[in-house]
């Protein structure tokens, strides 16, 4: 047969294929095979046709033979590269959709996996380079505008990402994806009512999408919106039961007293966002090294509640013995605790500009021995750095309050008080116990300006609750308790924290419906820290919430001499006000139901004398007790370090370990 004749009976075989008549196009397919074993276009029908019918192995091996030719076809190169895209071999697929686009630099479709794939492995600014240039060519495709509002997102753009989620929306009105995330980055923008509308459409256009139903109830719970919250949370329990994705971890710890259901919250979220990445291999066993390379990852050097617990803990850490870096991924806010974490590290590197991927490399090949999460499943959380194993022993400590539902964090800080020996079933990590959990800072200051009642908005005279938590913290039996307090206690005032004017609003609506004055909620505004600690002390109780503890600020009550009266439940964020409490020997103000908790602040309240007793107690164990004891703490933890390393260089596995250091 000519190649004349050839070409005609390959052009015979297409038609056939375009009019579904498949067995025709494979016969004639195979004839041309036999008259040229490596014609690509026969190997390319043959790949189609094969994966018309399901059989997907020999139409790769189709593609993969078209592909060895030269004359093969752009189409050849992108079908390959999406079926290596499909399988997870993502480099093989970059490098199909690069070839595919050697030959036709304007094809559309490969500039568009290109783009997904340089995104799934971590390479951002290739990605964003691929979409727009394949947004140049065609600007009408949906898909195209929703995968740059999300990496937008990734790059901390978000204003660009609302572009492209509204351009998204705008070309397909019912794209609920799009509605979802453009929700989420209003909301981070604290635009609330905005992105509390667009998960509920979201929702209505797709009831089952992944864990929107969370989203609605957190951002509710930030403006104290609580009308249907019993039915919202009876739902997500039924649906964690059932492994539906429903709520992302963080929200349901102020929701839910259940270190199970936590548990099988954070399993689903990390298989569904963060699973394990293979892609950069196994770490080679490391020798034992001069000194263990610890280094803290976190999107908190700056003005945060995490570098105001941690700032001298890193200066303390032994660097004779431990050199101690930071992996920085959040914004630099020029502030002054920013300052003094970057002189308190043997490194710290800014890797706001790397990929996920490009960080985990980083930190393999710097030697990283042990890698401390700090942030968890919090806000700005890159946990999929972790996803890629950065350090052959991972950590997880103080940002998120729980198990982060992985296999691939080895260990999670913690104490007794936190979780007790029968309650290690419900974290996936092994347990590392210190005395105490919560590193704290023995130097921080506090304001020594001469603050008045009525310069905080306070009246002169009468009893002063507190309580500075976030406004999420809030549910609405806490709240109701608190009214009774204050009913119980004439001439009383809650001291509180509003982030927003619909949480302050709702609230003093609340209290309204309660029987109680809007005067007697005083809203007290963002102070400096030294002044925001000093504010502490014209206070007379701290009420805690629950099932949410204070955590930073029952520390920062406690530093400034105000006892905190708490509520003790079963999981780790509900018990951490207890684990500050008893680390610094004040266990009288742990309660365990909501009806001991009251009447206790009601008597504290009516017994002046006791309630000095507390703060005389305070005041004198403050310095001496584990709680703001930095050296020690910084010792305890370092004491789990070295089992850490112990077990990993003796070739053991992960075990729940206790450091044995006492005070004194």
């Amino acid at each position: 047969m000519s190649p004349e004749e050839l070409s005609q009976l390959l052009k015979i075989a297409e038609h056939n294929f375009r009019i579904n008549n498949y067995e025709f196009a494979e016969n004639a397919s195979h004839q041309a095979l036999k008259i040229n074993s490596n014609n690509s276009k026969a190997h390319e029908l043959l790949a189609y046709i094969n994966g018309k019918k399901g059989n997907d192995e020999l139409a790769y091996q189709h593609l993969l033979k078209a592909s060895h030719q030269q004359d093969c076809s752009k189409e050849v190169l992108y079908e390959l590269g999406s079926l290596h895209l499909n399988s997870g071999r993502l480099e093989q697929a970059r490098a199909c959709f690069i070839n595919s686009l050697k030959v036709d630099a304007d094809f559309f479709e490969a500039l568009h996996d290109l783009g997904t794939t340089h995104a799934i492995l971590g390479d951002l600014n290739e990605s964003l380079a691929s979409y727009a240039k394949a947004v140049s060519i065609r600007n009408d495709v949906p898909q195209l505008f929703f995968n740059l509002g999300r990496l937008y997102d990734e790059l901390k753009r978000p204003h660009l990402a609302l572009e492209n989620y509204s351009e998204a929306i705008r070309l397909e009105p019912n794209f609920a994806n799009a509605w979802c995330n453009k929700g989420t980055t209003l909301c981070d923008l604290k635009k609330y009512d905005e992105g509390l509308a667009c998960f509920k459409k979201a929702l209505e256009l797709d009831p089952d999408i992944n864990f929107v139903l969370g989203d609605i109830i957190h951002i509710k719970m930030k403006c104290c919106e609580w009308v249907g919250l019993q039915i919202f949370i009876n739902n997500i329990q039924k649906k964690l039961l059932s492994r539906d994705k429903v709520i992302s971890p963080f929200p349901l710890l102020s929701l839910i007293d259940d270190p199970n259901l936590q548990k099988i919250c954070a399993e689903i979220y990390t298989e569904t966002k963060y699973p394990f990445n293979q892609i950069l291999g196994e770490i080679p066993k490391r020798p034992r090294q001069e000194r263990i390379r610890v280094a803290y990852f976190s999107a908190d050097f700056r003005n945060h509640p995490v570098s105001f617990l941690t700032a001298e803990l890193f200066e303390l850490h032994d660097k004779g013995r431990f050199e101690i870096i930071a992996f920085s991924y959040g914004a630099d806010d020029k502030s002054a605790i920013r300052k003094r974490l970057k002189n308190s590290f043997t490194q710290f590197i800014d890797v706001q500009t790397l990929s996920d991927k490009e960080v985990a490399q980083l930190s393999r090949k710097l030697n990283v021995d042990i890698a401390i999460d700090l942030g968890g499943y919090t806000a700005e959380n890159r946990t999929s750095i972790f996803s890629f194993r950065v350090a052959p022993i991972q950590v997880s400590y103080i940002g998120y309050l729980g198990t982060m539902g992985s296999e691939y964090i080895d260990y999670l800080i913690s104490d007794r008080t936190i979780i007790p020996e029968d309650s290690k079933d419900f974290y996936l990590e092994k347990i590392a116990y210190l005395p105490s959990f919560q590193a704290n800072d023995s130097r921080k200051k506090i304001s020594k300006k001469p603050f008045t009642r009525s310069d905080l908005g306070l009246p002169e005279s009468g009893f002063v609750f507190a309580c500075f938590n976030n406004n999420y913290k809030i549910l609405p039996d806490i709240f109701q308790c608190w009214m009774r307090i204050l009913e119980s206690t004439p001439k009383s005032v809650l001291f509180l924290y509003a982030e927003n004017e619909s949480a302050k609003n709702n609230l003093l609506n609340k209290a309204a419906e309660n029987g109680i004055a809007s005067e007697r909620l005083v809203f007290g505004l963002r102070l400096p820290p030294e002044e925001y600690l000093a504010r502490y002390q014209l206070c007379d109780l701290f009420l805690d919430t629950a099932p949410y503890n204070a955590g930073t600020t029952c520390s920062d009550a406690l530093w400034a001499g105000l006892p905190v009266l708490t509520l003790m439940g079963k999981s780790f964020a509900s018990r951490v006000a207890a684990s500050l409490l008893t680390a610094i020997d004040l266990p009288d103000l742990i309660t365990t139901t909501l009806e001991e908790y009251k009447v206790l602040a009601i008597e504290l309240a009516a017994n002046p004398n006791k309630l000095s007793e507390l703060k005389d107690r305070l005041a004198k164990n403050r310095l001496t007790s584990p709680l703001f004891n930095t050296p020690f703490f910084t010792k305890s933890l370092e004491s789990v370090y070295d089992e850490m390393m112990g077990r990993y260089w003796l070739g053991l596995p992960p075990d729940h370990i206790e450091s044995r250091l006492l005070l004194g």
